[in-house]
């Protein structure tokens, strides 16, 4: 057995920063999830318009995806993270002094802009200081410890909120994003010293033909539905509408709701290593561990939605922990991606990778705010459990076109694979310990 390549030396260092600049990015995105009963009275808004707020925040992060990935690609991944968080810590500030809806619009817009910076950026400085081979499990290490901000917003934020306040509160996440800011300067490079920095330059035209060339790839498109199916259900949950269906549908305490939040975010971070480990050892069955948490989720959510009444409080919670896969199990999908593309078209296959799971999840939390109003339960004082169920049951259609998507592609990518004379071994044969370890295997 061969052993592993070793990180050149700083790169944990440089690690360490970037992780932390993921985990104030999870804090900034999730900010308002335990605070929409908060900003509905805040900002005396229904839940259409609330939806609106992370739909929009979404929607940025979202369309600036390709155009991150090539910026990547031609000034280098600090100068991302660094200018991604500055911009968080503007839109939290922002939102910190709102007192009106126009203004906390802009706030989530700012927050959208600078989180679609960091994600991908800290993924290309993994990919500069580690050697692939140690690559899927230090990528699912970077979302580990960035559901660290998930906590961070689930409760310390919403302790500020219920004792010094809202601008107190988000005042102190400006701050916590400024930190971060400040030591992305101080220590992230874009490679290690002596090694030549991959930035290119190209032409427009360049960047199109960049970006065709892998979307054509069906490996790259494999990624593109994996990451479209496994996160959008945890992304609506924990970004907005998880604590209102908890405490105004299940009726759990705003504590109980924080706890199952937690218990997500610790399960994400958990389990994400593990996916990692799976993803290194058997590269050729990376879409059945993305099946495999996919169908999960159907079966959880089809046993809490059909369940007579409230849910008992270990359906939800293994609800919650089933959710959380989603979160790791998106992270396939970046693999998938650079794993089907050369090094300079990685950054924009990278994000459009990133632009499907929040593509669907987008779609999922606006939805969600508008069926809830049509049904006359837009406010805190008029959410039911009916209501909520109705609303979440429009995650199966959003399941149905990814499953589609992630079959048709896989085809053709074993098909390719064929054709290069690659084996994708048999599921019982991996079972038994006998997967391939192919290094640039997609399927």
């Amino acid at each position: 057995m061969s052993r592993r390549a070793p990180a050149v030396p700083g790169a944990w260092l440089v690690f360490g920063v970037g992780a932390l600049a993921y985990v104030v990015t999870v804090a900034n995105r999730t900010s308002l999830a335990a605070a929409g009963l908060d900003a509905q009275h805040r900002y005396d808004i229904t839940a259409g318009t609330l939806s609106s707020f992370a739909v929009l925040q979404f929607l940025v992060y979202a369309a600036l995806q390709v155009p991150v990935g090539v910026l990547i690609d031609r000034w280098g991944p600090r100068r991302l993270v660094v200018l991604g968080a500055a911009t968080m810590g503007a839109g939290q500030l922002v939102l910190a002094l709102s007192t009106q809806t126009w203004q906390a619009v802009l706030a989530r817009v700012l927050v959208g802009a600078g989180d679609a910076a960091t994600f991908v950026s800290v993924l290309r400085v993994v990919t500069n200081w580690f050697p692939p081979d140690r690559v899927p499990v230090m990528t699912q290490l970077v979302g580990l410890f960035g559901q660290l901000g998930q906590v961070f917003s689930f409760v310390p934020l919403v302790a500020l909120l219920h004792g010094p306040g809202w601008t107190s509160a988000y005042t102190g996440m400006a701050a916590f994003t400024l930190l971060a800011t400040v030591l992305s300067v101080l220590v992230l490079r874009d490679v290690p010293p002596g090694r030549a920095n991959p930035r290119v330059t190209r032409s427009l035209r360049q960047v199109g033909g960049d970006l065709r060339a892998a979307l054509r790839h069906p490996g790259t498109r494999l990624g593109l539905w994996s990451h479209w199916a496994t996160p959008f259900s945890g992304n609506a949950f924990a970004t907005l509408w998880g604590f209102p269906f908890l405490v105004s549908g299940q009726g759990l305490s705003p504590a109980g709701a924080s706890g199952l939040l937690t218990l997500y975010t610790v399960t994400a971070a958990g389990t994400g290593p593990l996916f990692g480990a799976f993803v290194a050892r058997h590269p050729l069955r990376r879409s059945w561990l993305v099946l495999t948490v996919v169908g999960s989720q159907v079966v959880v959510w089809a046993a809490v939605l059909l369940w007579p009444g409230r849910a008992p409080l270990a359906l939800l919670a293994l609800l919650v922990v089933v959710a959380a896969t989603g979160v790791p199990g998106s992270m396939v999908g970046f693999d998938y991606a650079r794993t089907s593309n050369p090094a300079h078209r990685l950054g924009g296959a990278t994000g459009m990778t990133n632009v499907m799971g929040f593509t669907a999840s987008v779609v999922l939390i606006l939805l969600v705010g508008v069926l809830l109003d049509a049904q006359g339960a837009g406010t805190p004082q008029t959410y039911s459990l009916g209501a909520f169920k109705v609303a979440f049951a429009l995650q199966y259609p959003l399941w149905a076109v990814g499953v589609v998507g992630i079959l048709v592609s896989r085809r053709q990518t074993r098909a390719l694979m064929a054709r290069d004379g690659v084996v994708v071994p048999r599921v019982r044969d991996v079972l038994r310990g006998r997967g391939s370890r192919a290094g640039a295997g997609t399927a």
